[in-house]
C-alpha cells in the first residue's frame, strides 16, 4: 500500500514556484508539463498538491501528452483528486491544443517596400474625410505582426501620443515599426507636424532599439515615403 507524506500546500510555496504565479511572472513557456497540467487541475487531494497529482498522471502515461490526449473521462476520473469536471477540463484543453496544430496558419506578409505598406493599408485609408495614423508592427524578418490604429484626427491633422505607439510596440514585442497616415486633402507633402512626429518616434525608437523604418503619407492617388525621401 502506498502512503503519502504530508503535503505542503501550493499556497505555502514561494510565489515564483506556484504554477499560476509562475506563468504570470515568467510566461507559459517556463512551466513544465506538470505545472501546466496543475493549472488545469487547480487543486490536488488530501495527500498531494495539484503539481504532485499532475506528475503522477503524467508518469502513468509515461509523460506522453499524445497518449494523455487520447484518454477518456472515466480513465482520468480514476485518479484520486480528479473528478468528472476536472477530467473534462483536461480533455478540452488537450483537444484545443490538437486543433491548434491542425488549424491553417494565416498568410505572413513581408514588408519590404513602401508599396507593400500601401497594399496593406490603402483599403483602410481610402475615402476617409479625416486623418488616421496607423502603426505597423514587424518582427526581425520584417513580417507583419500587427497593425494598430493609433489615432484619429480632423481633415488636416491628427493628435498623437508617442507613448501609445511604443506601448503597442512593446506589447507586440516589435523589432521594427512603420507609421502611415492619410491626407484627405490629397496633398502628399509632409507637414511640419508630420516631420516632428517622425523625428520623435525615430529618437525614441533608437533608445528602445525598435527602429522606425518608414513613415508613409497616403492619399487616394499617391503616397510619400519618409525613407525613400531621405527624411529617415
Amino acid at each position: 500500500m502506498i502512503t503519502y507524506k504530508q503535503k505542503k500546500g501550493i499556497k505555502l510555496w514561494a510565489a515564483e514556484d506556484r504554477p499560476r504565479e509562475k506563468l504570470l511572472l515568467q510566461g507559459r513557456r517556463f512551466l513544465t508539463d506538470a505545472e501546466l497540467l496543475a493549472v488545469l487541475i487547480a487543486s490536488g487531494n488530501k495527500e498531494e498538491t495539484a503539481v504532485d497529482l499532475a506528475k503522477r498522471i503524467l508518469d502513468f502515461f509515461k509523460n506522453d501528452l499524445d497518449a494523455l490526449g487520447k484518454t477518456g473521462v472515466a480513465e482520468l476520473s480514476g485518479f484520486k483528486g480528479i473528478g468528472q469536471a476536472k477530467a473534462i477540463t483536461i480533455m478540452a484543453a488537450l483537444e484545443l491544443g490538437r486543433r491548434r496544430k491542425e488549424s491553417p496558419q494565416p498568410k505572413v506578409y513581408k514588408i519590404k517596400t513602401a508599396r507593400d505598406v500601401i497594399g496593406t493599408l490603402r483599403p483602410l485609408l481610402s475615402d476617409l474625410d479625416q486623418e488616421e495614423l496607423w502603426l505597423l508592427v514587424l518582427n526581425g524578418a520584417s513580417h507583419l505582426k500587427a497593425k494598430y490604429l493609433v489615432s484619429k484626427g480632423g481633415q488636416s491633422d491628427v493628435t498623437v501620443d508617442v507613448r501609445v505607439i511604443f506601448r503597442v510596440a512593446l506589447e507586440h514585442r516589435a523589432a521594427k515599426l512603420i507609421l502611415a497616415h492619410n491626407h484627405p486633402s490629397g496633398e502628399v507633402t509632409p507637414s511640419p507636424s508630420d516631420k516632428a512626429l517622425t523625428k520623435k518616434v525615430v529618437e525614441l525608437g533608437k533608445m528602445l532599439n525598435i527602429p522606425l523604418l518608414d513613415h508613409i503619407i497616403v492619399t487616394d492617388r499617391s503616397f510619400f515615403s519618409f525613407a525613400d525621401g531621405g527624411l529617415i
